[in-house]
């Protein structure tokens, strides 16, 4: 077995392939996690409530058990229960919505009223906020070492890794099966199947076939520093929240890099190879006015890092795991649409199910043939 791309996606379907007997090798271009990839970068909010979309709902409860229990064995601290604050508008379905699905899956979670709210957590700012709910047992992957983490286990059970890039496959006259790869440093490989987990890439290495069914987005993140000795902003002080309905999320100071917020909005087409990662004035204006309603008592803050990353959006959310059309040992595992990192073990299961076979728990959402061009969000 190949697989092409050391990000979350690929990473976990090595390692998951490995654990059912295959050989296999693990290829990527930049390394595990590197700075371009949709898979890098610092943190990652790994959360059960999806609105009423159980089918990501069941995968988040089943990915998190798998990623502490990886981290057990590798003695790493790379999960963090800081806790998910949803913070809801009135007239705000989508956490009503989370919390009758956490119900049925009998999922922790509380209502808080707005006092309760201040009680606990009286450094976030409550503008415009009805109630929130509370997913006590979730927090944050710290996202670039996790990867590097999952690339770590998989070798040490046997995954071969290369670092090294992936020429275009150039299919067979007549179509049928893909009988090899090459490599940039004219490296040779002939497989059983060839997984293609490369993200953003995944367009440029299928152009006929995906440049319209992926887009690559252009996404800035900023951490702003806390004022020295002021433990409010900690992850044992301050939980994670999301602001769905301002498309606004936070993250507590972890490991001394200040606290994090972003804007869940998908930005301009962006290319992960020639994009320019610098943040903008315009972005930084809106995420100062997000951070003084929300924490206000670091409106004034100074930014400490920023980033500049990429969504590798389907044209709905839902992930694209299938088989090529034309290629029947090509697999296409891609589509992450910004809330796919915390799945990762899952769709590695996923796949290698796919891969030996299993009809079992296949999901129709996440066929090639579901991915249209016409942009229309639907998962978050």
């Amino acid at each position: 077995m190949a697989v092409v791309g050391a990000g979350v996606f690929g990473a976990w379907t090595a390692y998951q392939l490995q654990r059912t007997g295959k050989s296999v090798v693990l290829i990527d271009a930049h390394g595990p996690g590197h700075s371009r990839s949709s898979s890098g970068g610092e943190s990652r909010i790994i959360r059960m409530g999806y609105g009423a979309d159980e089918i990501y709902t069941r995968s988040a409860q089943r990915a998190l058990r798998l990623w502490k229990e990886l981290f057990a064995r590798l003695d790493q601290r790379l999960f963090h229960r800081t806790g998910v604050l949803w913070l809801a508008h009135e007239n705000d379905p989508y956490p009503e919505n989370c919390a009758e699905t956490l119900e049925r899956f009998a999922i922790p979670f509380e209502k808080l009223t707005t006092s309760e709210v201040r009680q606990r957590y009286p450094q976030i700012g409550l503008d415009r906020i009805s109630w929130a709910l509370l997913e006590s047992d979730s927090g944050v992957l710290i996202a670039r070492r996790a990867v590097q983490a999952v690339t770590f286990a998989a070798t040490k059970t046997g995954v071969e890794y290369w670092q090294d890039a992936v020429r275009t496959p150039i299919s067979p006259t007549g179509g049928g099966k893909l009988e090899h790869i090459e490599t940039a440093s004219g490296r040779r490989i002939s497989a059983g199947s060839f997984v293609f987990a490369c993200g953003p890439w995944l367009p440029k290495v299928f152009p006929d076939l995906l440049a319209d069914r992926i887009h690559s987005t252009r996404q800035e993140v900023y951490f702003f520093g806390t004022p020295a000795g002021d433990g409010r902003f900690t992850a044992d002080a301050l939980p994670t929240w999301i602001d769905f309905k301002d498309e606004a999320y936070g993250l507590p100071d972890l490991e001394g890099r200040g606290i994090k917020i972003a804007i869940d909005r998908h930005g301009c087409e962006f290319d992960p190879d020639t994009g320019d990662r610098m943040v903008t004035r315009e972005g930084l204006d809106e995420v100062r006015q997000c951070l003084a309603r929300r924490l206000p008592a670091l409106k004034d803050a100074p930014v400490t890092e920023t980033r500049v990353c990429q969504y590798e959006n389907t044209s709905n959310g839902d992930f694209l795991i299938d088989r090529h059309p034309e290629l029947d040992d090509v697999w296409l595992v891609g589509g992450g649409s910004g809330h796919g990192f915390k799945h990762g073990p899952v769709v590695g299961e996923y796949v290698a199910a796919r891969i030996e076979g299993s009809k079992e728990g296949i999901e129709p959402r996440f066929s090639l043939a579901t991915k249209a061009s016409e942009q229309r969000r639907a998962v978050y």
